[in-house]
């Protein structure tokens, strides 16, 4: 088995780094910037329950995790164009766990997730991400969508409700219609001016950021408007106060760690972690899918490959450095990842670009952020969410098999109406159980008694024009198609001198049974020879060192259909029939 090799993509981007890539990368690199600046402000102020230090993330916290993280996983990552940072698919993780155990508690699990990542990838483990089936992901994604648009209809039509909002997704709404009549028409004037510049931006001018526009659009016409006491409506400064250019004022470093392992009585413990662990396992798994597919997506742009381990230990460590600033959990991102390949990027300088962009805005043109609209970012963020919803695909989805459809309206139904914690595990059972599924169903046995004929083989969509090969008297060949580790299971026997296939009688005549599989490159469970002989000598009883063989190839097109056959015998020292080959080395030979 291969071990795992450190091998961040960015040593490979600057051996072989060109003039030319460098005006291309920073190009890329402010672009990207730019657009990831309102993403990151949105989504920290949509994460944030409010209330006291604990409970409150900040703008700037979304900035400085865009800056640190994208810092990372450009340049530790296994992608050429991936630019990391904070989500909208986090933002319902991020409240649930900041509501519930405040800062302190959402550092402890992101930093938990990032071991979780980097092991996944130390252990590569990547590729099993590739396996969660798509409806699975499609009905997380949707929900999340939904969840998001939902936590931002208060600001988007300027409700005026006295306390905090249910944290329930039907509670909610029932709060948000008991409530209709306050709408502040100004504060929905704003958020619609919003969406409408946004989507008349991408049309107009599709690399001119949107979002950027709106932002600046509004705000200016807010301030103005304000100033002159025309309209109230509510900006970042009046629910976070004045902001700066500083770091939160909980971060990783301030955090008790000592209390964390301290029972009340003063005795060594590990109930915080346990009590975390779960809220940790959500964003690592959710992390790997998002950053995995944002790669995959890119692969298919730029028709490069990444390394899917090498990504995962990126993202890991993206999210363990992270909370060390005060950071909130952040993954690819596939909105920036296209903007940058759309933009001309070319190496991971690009990310690394893009972060210094965010820097220097945040240190020079911080305290302006106070001024932006909250109906201006719950526009943004309305926008966001209905990108991320895929309805069309969605819909698409409900004309599949039935098991496909359950799986997506019971992920999607479990990740609105309860928890995301809860629809990813029950999520990832069902992927399992999906899995299993679908690999017995591709599992089927056929007996043959009298020739095997190469030419019949119905997945071939070649003629082979090879000659049938007899089966001797006293020989039986079992033929199994689809994957190698269900075929045990079509066997009886515990000894395995009587392994035959469930539902055949085990008093044949035959003093033979010859074992022939193939379909294995299609199951991608195929196995090396040795490893299969071994197999065969556990399930099988006394099997034969060598595969039997016809012209030093097996059976005509093995070479091409990876077919594995065995010989296995059901008396000690009984000889196979005419042509059949034993331990001592007959081959199974075609006729004359």
């Amino acid at each position: 088995m291969h071990t795992f090799r450190f091998r961040p993509r960015i040593l490979h981007d600057l051996r072989h780094y060109r003039r030319s890539d460098l005006s291309a990368d920073l190009l890329s690199g402010l672009v990207v910037g730019i657009v990831a600046l309102p993403l990151a402000i949105a989504f920290a102020i949509a994460a944030s329950p409010g209330g006291d230090v604990q409970h409150t993330i900040g703008p700037g916290v979304g900035i400085l995790t865009a800056i640190v993280a994208g810092v990372v996983i450009s340049a530790l990552g296994g992608s050429r164009v991936q630019i990391g940072g904070p989500t909208g698919a986090f933002i319902v993780i991020i409240y649930g766990v900041v509501e519930r155990f405040g800062l302190s508690g959402l550092l402890v699990a992101t930093i938990m997730a990032g071991i979780f990542l980097v092991l996944l990838g130390v252990f590569r483990l990547g590729s099993v991400i590739k396996f969660i089936p798509y409806p699975i992901v499609v009905g997380f994604t949707s929900g999340i969508a939904l969840t998001i648009f939902t936590t931002q209809v208060k600001d988007f039509l300027g409700l005026h409700i006295t306390g905090a909002v249910p944290a329930g997704f039907v509670d909610k709404w029932v709060c948000y219609f008991r409530h209709i009549a306050t709408v502040d028409w100004a504060v929905l004037a704003v958020a619609v001016a919003t969406v409408l510049l946004i989507v008349g931006t991408q049309k107009v001018a599709k690399r001119v950021p949107g979002s950027l526009v709106a932002i600046v659009v509004t705000t200016v016409v807010v301030a103005l408007t304000n100033a002159q006491g025309l309209t109230h409506i509510p900006t970042i400064g009046d629910r976070f106060g004045r902001i700066t250019a500083s770091l939160p004022p909980v971060t990783a470093w301030d955090l008790d760690w000592h209390g964390l392992f301290t029972a009340p009585d003063g005795s060594f413990t590990f109930s915080t972690f346990g009590t975390l662990l779960p809220t940790a396992l959500v964003i690592a798994v959710l992390g790997a899918i998002e950053s995995l597919l944002s790669a995959t997506v890119a692969d298919g742009v730029t028709g490069d490959r990444h390394d899917s381990n090498q990504e995962l230990v990126g993202q890991g460590l993206a999210n363990i450095v992270s909370p060390l600033f005060g950071g909130i959990p952040a993954t690819g991102a596939i909105a920036r990842t296209m903007t940058n390949i759309n933009n001309g990027g070319r190496t991971c300088l690009a990310g690394l670009v893009h972060a210094a962009v965010l820097l220097l805005i945040f240190l020079v043109a911080m305290p302006l952020a106070a001024y932006i609209p909250m109906a201006c970012l719950a526009g943004v963020l309305v926008v966001v969410s209905y990108n991320m919803s895929q309805w069309r695909t969605f819909a698409e989805l409900t004309h599949h098999p039935k098991s496909d459809v359950t799986v997506l309206l019971i992920t999607f139904v479990l990740t609105v109406v309860f928890d995301l914690t809860v629809a990813i595990e029950v999520g990832l059972i069902m992927a399992c159980l999906l899995f299993m599924r679908r690999m017995a169903e591709a599992t089927h046995l056929s007996i043959l008694t009298r020739e095997i004929d190469p030419n019949a083989d119905p997945e071939s969509d070649i003629e082979l024009h090879e000659e049938a090969l007899t089966i001797p008297d006293g020989v039986e060949v079992y033929e199994i198609n689809g994957p190698f580790l269900r075929h045990r299971q079509l066997f009886r026997g515990n000894d395995g001198r009587n392994a035959r296939p469930s539902g055949h009688s085990c008093h044949s005549h035959a003093q033979s049974a010859l074992y022939r599989f193939h379909g294995c490159a299609q199951s991608r469970i195929a196995l090396p020879n040795e490893s299969a002989r071994r197999y065969a000598h556990r399930a099988f009883g006394r099997a034969t060192r060598g595969a039997p063989r016809v012209g030093g190839h097996g059976f005509p097109g093995a070479h091409r259909r990876r077919e594995h056959l065995f010989a296995h015998q059901h008396c000690v020292g009984t000889r196979c029939g005419t042509g059949a080959r034993t331990s001592r080395g007959r081959r199974l030979t075609a006729p004359e």
